[in-house]
């Protein structure tokens, strides 16, 4: 009988208990569960303030050293008109670009509504100012959209596209001149185009954000074709609901038009610029809503202004030589403006970006 030795073992069995199998639907839902927790924990410490409950104002209000709102717009223009040959260029390179792709305003509109104004002027609009009367007309058909042609699908996607592209290219030129570098116009339209797939989606969540008070004005309008406001109290509830719609469009749309410029950095994603750009503008929403809102106002009397002047000089010369109506001249300063305009609030926002940036304190 063979026996065994005593340094041989007897192999041990394991104690350990295996891991029970899991389904890859339990693992993944339990992995979901788990990120979404730790996404709303990140949150409420990123974002201390809760609704509909009183913050202290020693816990919410956060630095942010701007100029004032002249001064400030006086640095905007002082740093475009340093690379002004820069800038000009960009202006009339994406101008063309609009002529071209999207079209200009319908110079025979123009001239039909121009001369319907001479033949049924009964001494209403006389002298210097019957003049600028007339202008300002013209001028609101313009705005309203009476001298440009119903646009294509095509012609819309083109529009986008454009406006991207001019936005891109403008932060694009500013960040690389603010660092010391001299750019030229064909580095940016080279370069810049890179990140236009999430600036579209956040455009397009910029889009959702304004639906609040786009239902809101549509409930208005079909208030007062229904004659509801002619009682008193629908009116004012009406209204109250109007603008409580409007607030909560603007509260959203303040930090989606800062993510606009944080998503031009490289590597950043739609969801995380979003992100990025609410926690710079916790405690400080309504100044750089205030700031944004000075540009857009002020932006919108500069194009009336020059527009409007062009006007005057075109039926000024058009009067005088009858054989110069075809010149689009209003059409070309419609299209020159718009571009100026875009590029204008581009820099704004990109520099008021910066100064936010720049200021170093905590999150709120």
């Amino acid at each position: 009988m063979v026996k065994t030795s005593a340094n041989q073992r007897k192999p041990r069995t394991s104690t350990k208990k295996k891991n029970p199998v899991v389904s890859p639907s339990r693992f993944s839902l339990s992995r979901l569960r788990h990120r979404a927790r730790t996404s709303f924990s990140e949150y409420r410490s990123r974002r201390p303030h809760r609704s509909f409950q009183l913050t202290r104002r020693r816990d919410y209000v956060r630095s942010l050293e701007l100029p004032g709102y002249w001064a400030f717009t006086t640095f905007v223009w002082k740093t475009l008109m340093s690379h002004r040959r820069l800038f000009l260029g960009l202006i009339v390179l994406y101008a063309l670009l609009e002529a071209v792709f999207v079209g200009l305003a319908s110079q025979d509109l123009y001239s039909q509504l121009s001369a319907l104004l001479d033949n049924t002027n009964n001494g209403t609009f006389s002298g210097l100012w019957g003049s600028v009367g007339q202008a300002g007309l013209l001028l609101l058909s313009g705005m309203s959209g009476g001298l440009t042609p119903e646009l294509t699908e095509a012609q819309q996607i083109y529009s986008v596209i454009i406006f991207l592209l001019t936005w891109l290219t403008t932060v694009w030129l500013l960040r690389a001149l603010l660092s010391g570098n001299k750019p030229r116009i064909r580095d940016g339209i080279y370069n810049a185009g890179a990140p236009i797939v999430p600036t579209g989606i956040i455009l397009m969540v910029l889009v959702l954000q304004l639906l609040p008070v786009t239902i809101g004005v549509i409930a208005m309008n079909a208030a007062i074709s229904t004659h509801l406001f002619d009682t008193g109290i629908i009116a004012m509830l009406v209204s109250l609901a109007v603008g409580l719609l409007a607030v909560i469009s603007l509260y959203l749309v303040t930090s989606t038009i800062i993510a606009l410029v944080v998503v031009t950095l490289p590597g950043m994603y739609p969801l995380q610029a979003i992100r990025a750009a609410g926690d710079l503008v916790v405690g400080r929403r309504i100044r750089l809503l205030f700031r944004i809102g000075w540009a857009l106002i002020g932006s919108m009397l500069a194009w009336s202004l020059v527009v409007l002047l062009v006007i005057l000089i075109d039926r000024g010369i058009k009067h005088v030589l009858p054989v110069l109506d075809w010149l689009p001249l209003v059409p070309v300063a419609i299209v020159f403006m718009s571009s100026t305009v875009v590029v204008w609030m581009s820099t704004y926002v990109y520099l008021l970006y910066r100064k936010v940036v720049e200021d170093d304190a905590a999150p709120a």
